[in-house]
């Protein structure tokens, strides 16, 4: 009985100090890092040296293709620059702004009105709604019409996020264009005559090339046979081949090959692919670029 007597002295105690003191915390949850060191004070009146700046974060470049016209047809470049927000709103200003001074001499153009001014993008659901400025229609004929429509439909959807464009002039829906009529959004379907029998993608134009050279691009030709010649800066031939695409004579497919040419120094070249005719043997369909070659 005595122990018992004492043991609830002791705990009455117990209760009252901390009634008193209050609650205390249990300092840090348990770690299993290791303890950092304690951090030597710095000594009276020297400042604490500054933290260093992080460093800054590189520019990341983006590449996107950019459609304008060769001998009729559409052609596809591509521009590389630092990444951007909005790149589909960048690729149409790219398009408005017309081929380099390289692509126009070696034969692009642009059947958009000069001066055209990207007004607003907005994508929904798929589509792209691209509002231009009244200058996009100035001139209406059927030809730049048609050219016009496919430049910017093929722009934009190179992106995944996209597969249609509607098209507004100052806000306003563009319904009618040089006699061509917009049912809905426009989507590559609409526009696949104008592509060439022979589309080069690769190499670009002016690029500098070695050998092996890779060409490709897609094409619709006879018995699906693309034929491919690189010249050197006399015009003289320096490599001869040909490849199959993935589909021909009638319908569209892919081509690429690994070209093996010899120059003894770096010089301007070109880039030929064409097809051979079946009637009787001679080039047509013919696309050619102007790239470096090096040896």
């Amino acid at each position: 009985m005595k122990r018992l007597i004492a043991m609830a002295a002791t705990l009455a105690a117990l209760t009252t100090a901390c009634a008193e003191s209050g609650a205390q915390p249990l300092g840090p949850a348990p770690s299993n890092e290791p303890s950092s060191p304690p951090s030597s004070p710095s000594p009276t009146g020297s400042p604490s040296p500054p933290s260093p700046s992080p460093s800054p974060i590189p520019a990341r470049d983006f590449t996107y293709e950019a459609w304008f016209n060769y001998d009729g047809y559409l052609f596809v470049t591509h521009r590389t620059e630092p990444f951007v927000p909005g790149v589909g709103a960048r690729s149409v200003e790219a398009v408005l702004e017309g081929p380099t001074n390289d692509e126009s001499a070696a034969g692009l153009s642009s059947a958009i009105n000069p001066g055209t001014r990207l007004l607003g993008l907005t994508i929904h659901s798929g589509v792209a709604t691209v509002n231009l400025d009244e200058t996009f229609g100035a001139e209406e004929t059927p030809a730049t019409a048609v050219g016009s429509l496919s430049q910017i439909v093929y722009t934009l959807t190179q992106f995944d996020s996209i597969d249609g464009v509607v098209f507004e002039v100052g806000g306003s829906r563009l319904t009618n264009f040089g006699g061509y009529e917009l049912r809905g959004p426009q989507r590559r379907a609409s526009f696949a005559d104008q592509l060439p029998a022979i589309l080069l993608e690769s190499p670009g134009i002016g690029e500098r090339v070695s050998s092996p050279v890779t060409i490709s691009g897609s094409a619709d030709v006879f018995e699906a046979v693309v034929s491919i010649a690189i010249l050197d800066e006399h015009g003289r031939t320096v490599a001869s081949s040909f490849t199959m695409a993935t589909c021909g004579t009638g319908c569209r497919g892919s081509y690429t090959a690994d070209v093996r040419y010899d120059v003894g120094t770096r010089q301007p070249g070109t880039i030929r692919v064409y097809e051979v005719s079946a009637k009787d043997g001679s080039p047509i369909h013919v696309v050619e670029i102007p790239v470096l070659l090096t040896p």
